[in-house]
C-alpha cells in the first residue's frame, strides 16, 4: 500500500434545520464579528434569513457580502476581503453554492494571514493562518465544504485554483432543508458534478489516491445514483435531498485527497469562456472523457459501475461493463433534462481548438488523469461532445 495523507473538515453537522441553529454551532472560536458570504439570489428569496437570525440571537455582529456571482472573479474576492477587513471580521461563513464557499475560503485566508493571493495559487502554496471558517452548502454538488480547493476566475475567463489544507473549514453544516427549493436543472447539474468527483477520485492517477478516498467515492456513488432522479423530479423529497447532500460531501472528501482529472480540465474552458454552469460543463464532456480513458481505466470504471447503476453488476465482462457505465452516465444526463451537446449551450465548432489549448493549461488536473491528454486528444474529445 502506498503512503498517503488524508485531510478533511474537522467537524461535520448533518441534520435538517441545522442552519437555523448556526449561531450556537459556531462557538467562541469565531469571535463576535462575522462576515457572511453569499449571493444576491439566495438573499432575495430569504434562504439566508433563518441563519442570519440565529447569528443575531447569539449576539454576533454580522456583515453580509451578497455579491458573489457564478464562477466568482478575483475582483469579487477582493471586494469581499475588503468588507471583512472593514468590519474587523473575526470569522467567516460561506453560505450557498460552490462559488460562495470558494470566495469565503479565500477571504478567510487573506484576512487571517495577510498573504498575497498571487502567492497562494497552485498546490500547497497557501501559508495561512486563516480566520475561523464555516461553510454551509445549499446545493448538493461541489463538496466544497470538505475540500481544500478554491477556484477563482482571473483575467476574464482563466480559472485558477488555490489548493491547500489551510483552507479546509472548521465546520461544515449540511442542512437538507436548504436544498428543498433547488430547481430541477440545478439539482441535476450539481448532482452530476458530485458523481464526476467520485468517479475521477476513484480512478485518479495521483500518487495520493488512497483506500479512504476510494471507499468514500463508492459510497457517494451509491447515494447519488439511487437518489438523483428522485431529487430532480420530486424536489420536496427530504430523504432524497439529504442523501444527495451527504453523497456530495463524501465525493468531496474523496477528491479532496485523490484529485480530479481531465473531465474537470476540459470543463473549465466551457465554464470560464462561455459561462456554462460548472456542473453542466462537466456533464457535457463526462462520457466522452471516460470513453477516451477506457483503455487505461476500464477496470476502475467497471468496479464502480454497479455502485451508481446496480443492475450493471450482472455484466461480468470488464470492458462491456465499463462501456455500459459510460453510456448510462450519458443517458442519465439526458433523462434529467440536461443539454447533451456543446452546440446546445451556444458553443460553435470554431471555438473548439481554442478550448483545447485552454484545457491543456490545467496541468494540476491533467496529471491525475488515467491517460495522458494531448492538445489533439482534447480537441478530439470536444469534437465528440459537439
Amino acid at each position: 500500500m502506498n503512503p498517503f495523507v488524508f485531510n478533511t473538515t474537522s467537524q461535520v453537522v448533518f441534520r435538517p434545520g441545522a442552519a437555523t441553529q448556526i449561531g450556537g454551532l459556531l462557538g467562541p472560536r469565531f469571535g463576535e464579528r462575522i462576515l457572511f458570504v453569499t449571493d444576491g439570489g439566495l438573499r432575495k428569496i430569504g434562504l439566508c434569513d433563518p441563519a442570519l437570525a440565529s447569528l443575531g440571537d447569539a449576539g454576533l455582529a454580522v456583515t453580509v457580502f451578497d455579491a458573489v456571482e457564478p464562477d466568482p472573479s478575483l475582483v469579487t474576492v477582493q471586494a469581499a476581503a475588503a468588507a471583512a477587513k472593514s468590519a474587523g471580521a473575526t470569522g467567516v461563513i460561506g453560505f450557498g453554492g460552490g462559488s460562495s464557499l470558494d470566495v469565503a475560503k479565500v477571504v478567510a485566508l487573506v484576512c487571517g494571514s495577510g498573504e498575497d493571493i498571487d502567492g497562494a495559487w497552485g498546490v500547497g502554496n497557501a501559508r495561512g493562518p486563516r480566520l475561523p471558517l464555516a461553510l454551509v452548502p445549499t446545493t448538493a454538488g461541489t463538496g466544497s465544504e470538505v475540500t481544500p480547493v478554491s477556484i477563482i476566475t482571473v483575467g476574464g475567463d482563466e480559472k485558477r485554483g488555490i489548493s491547500s489544507p489551510v483552507i479546509l473549514p472548521d465546520i461544515a453544516i449540511l442542512d437538507a432543508d436548504l436544498t428543498l427549493g433547488l430547481p430541477p436543472a440545478i439539482t441535476a447539474a450539481t448532482g452530476i458534478d458530485a458523481m464526476v468527483h467520485a468517479i475521477e477520485a476513484y480512478a485518479s492517477r495521483n500518487p495520493n489516491n488512497n483506500p479512504l478516498s476510494r471507499m468514500l467515492a463508492r459510497q457517494a456513488l451509491q447515494l447519488l445514483g439511487a437518489n438523483i432522479e428522485k431529487a430532480v423530479f420530486d424536489g420536496k423529497d427530504q430523504a432524497a435531498r439529504g442523501a444527495m447532500l451527504l453523497g456530495s460531501m463524501l465525493a468531496g472528501q474523496a477528491f479532496a485527497n485523490s484529485p480530479v482529472a481531465a473531465v474537470h480540465a476540459l470543463a473549465y474552458p466551457i465554464g470560464g469562456t462561455f459561462h456554462v454552469p460548472h456542473g453542466l460543463s462537466n456533464a457535457l464532456v463526462l462520457p466522452h472523457v471516460l470513453r477516451f480513458n477506457a483503455s487505461a481505466a476500464a477496470s476502475s470504471y467497471a468496479e464502480i459501475a454497479a455502485d451508481a447503476f446496480p443492475d450493471l453488476s450482472q455484466e461480468q465482462d470488464v470492458t462491456q461493463r465499463c462501456a455500459a457505465f459510460v453510456e448510462r452516465l450519458g443517458d442519465l444526463s439526458a433523462r434529467l433534462g440536461l443539454q447533451s451537446r456543446l452546440r446546445d449551450v451556444g458553443i460553435g465548432e470554431e471555438h473548439l481548438a481554442g478550448m483545447a489549448r485552454d484545457a491543456l493549461k490545467q496541468t494540476r488536473l491533467l496529471v491525475n488523469n488515467p491517460r495522458d491528454v494531448s492538445e489533439a486528444d482534447a480537441l478530439s474529445i470536444y469534437n465528440e461532445a459537439w
